[in-house]
C-alpha cells in the first residue's frame, strides 16, 4: 500500500451529518491521521459525529476507550464475520464482546457482524452463522443497535434474521444489494447505510436501491479507511469524505442536498438510540475528555 494518500477536503455540507461507520484504528499505506486530526477535518466539512466500529477484540477494546475519550464519537463492538472462525476460543471472545457492549452508554452498536462469503469458505460459514446469531442475541438483551456486514451473502443474512428475529434497531452497513434486496431489508425494518461504493461507476444497482429507499431509512458512512468515493477511489478514505458521497446521493434521489442532510440527522437518532454524545455539538469539532487514556491518540496498524 505504499504511496496511498488522502484526497483533498471536499466542499463542506450545508448541514451537519454523521459518519455512521468508520474504523479510525485501521491504517492503510504509509500515511495516517491522528484521531483528533481526523475528527477535526471531518467536523470542518460538516461531519460532526462518527460511529467508530471495532471488528475484532483489539479493535472493540479500542473503540470503547475511544468513545469514552472523544465527545462526538460512539462505538460499536463485534467479531467481524471473517474473524469469528479464526478465534481460538469463540465463546470467550463473544463473552468479552458482550461485556464491552455493556461497558457504557456510548457503546451504541453491536457490530459489525453478519455473513461474508467472499473471504470465508464453506467450512467457516457455520461458525459465522453461529457468531451472527450470538451477536443478535447480545443486541437484543442489551438494547443495542445491530450493524450487519453482508458480502456476497444476502440470502444467508436474511435467513438468519428471519430465524431469530431482528432487534428493534438494525442497520445494513455499506449496503451492497439491488432494489429487490433493499425492499426485503426495508420490509423487515432495516436502515440502509450507503458508503462511497454508491458513487462507483459500476454500481448503478446501488443507486437504483438508494432511489427506492424511503428518506427516513437512509444513513451514510465511509467505512474508512476503505471505499473512498469517486473520483478518489483507491485513496485512503476518512470521515471528511462523506460530503462527496452525500452529493451523489442527493443527485441520485433528485433531492436538495440540505434536505437530505437534515433528514439524516433524525435517522441517526432513531437508528442508534439518540445523539452521538450527551453534549452534542456542531461547532468547533471534537474535544478530548479530561484525563482520558492517551492510547486513543494513536492508531494501530493491522
Amino acid at each position: 500500500m505504499r504511496g496511498v494518500s488522502f484526497p483533498p477536503l471536499p466542499e463542506p455540507l450545508p448541514a451537519a451529518v454523521v459518519d455512521n461507520h468508520t474504523h479510525l484504528d485501521i491504517v492503510r499505506g504509509d500515511e495516517s491521521l491522528p484521531v483528533e486530526e481526523a475528527l477535526a477535518q471531518a467536523a470542518a466539512v460538516g461531519v460532526t459525529r462518527v460511529v467508530q466500529i471495532g471488528c475484532d477484540l483489539p479493535g472493540a477494546r479500542w473503540a470503547v476507550e475511544a468513545a469514552e475519550t472523544y465527545e462526538n464519537m460512539v462505538a460499536g463492538v463485534a467479531l467481524h464475520p471473517n474473524d469469528a472462525p479464526r478465534q481460538p476460543d469463540l465463546e470467550a471472545a463473544l463473552d468479552e464482546i458482550e461485556k464491552l457492549a455493556g461497558a457504557h452508554d456510548k457503546v451504541r452498536v453491536v457490530g459489525e457482524t453478519g455473513m461474508d462469503f467472499f473471504r470465508t469458505d464453506e467450512e467457516g460459514r457455520e461458525t459465522q452463522a453461529y457468531s451472527f446469531r450470538r451477536h443478535i442475541d447480545i443486541a437484543k438483551r442489551l438494547d443495542k443497535t445491530l450493524m450487519i456486514h453482508d458480502r456476497d451473502a444476502h440470502d444467508a443474512v436474511l435467513e438468519v434474521i428471519d430465524s431469530v428475529g431482528p432487534p428493534e434497531r438494525w442497520v445494513m452497513h455499506c449496503f451492497s444489494g439491488d432494489p429487490e434486496f433493499a425492499r426485503q431489508c426495508l420490509d423487515r425494518g432495516a436502515y440502509l447505510s450507503f458508503a462511497g461504493t454508491v458513487t462507483f461507476k459500476n454500481a448503478q444497482y446501488l443507486r437504483d436501491a438508494l432511489a427506492i429507499t424511503p428518506q427516513d431509512r437512509i444513513l451514510v458512512e465511509t467505512d474508512a479507511p476503505f471505499l473512498t468515493p469517486h473520483p478518489h477511489r483507491g485513496a485512503v478514505n476518512s470521515s471528511y469524505m462523506i460530503p462527496a458521497t452525500m452529493r451523489v446521493m442527493a443527485e441520485v434521489r433528485g433531492e436538495d442536498l440540505e434536505v437530505l442532510c437534515n433528514g439524516e440527522t433524525p435517522n441517526r437518532g432513531r437508528a442508534f438510540g439518540g445523539s452521538c454524545s450527551s453534549q452534542a455539538r456542531t461547532g468547533d469539532g471534537p474535544s478530548a475528555t479530561a484525563g482520558a487514556p492517551s492510547r486513543c491518540d494513536q492508531v494501530r496498524r493491522r
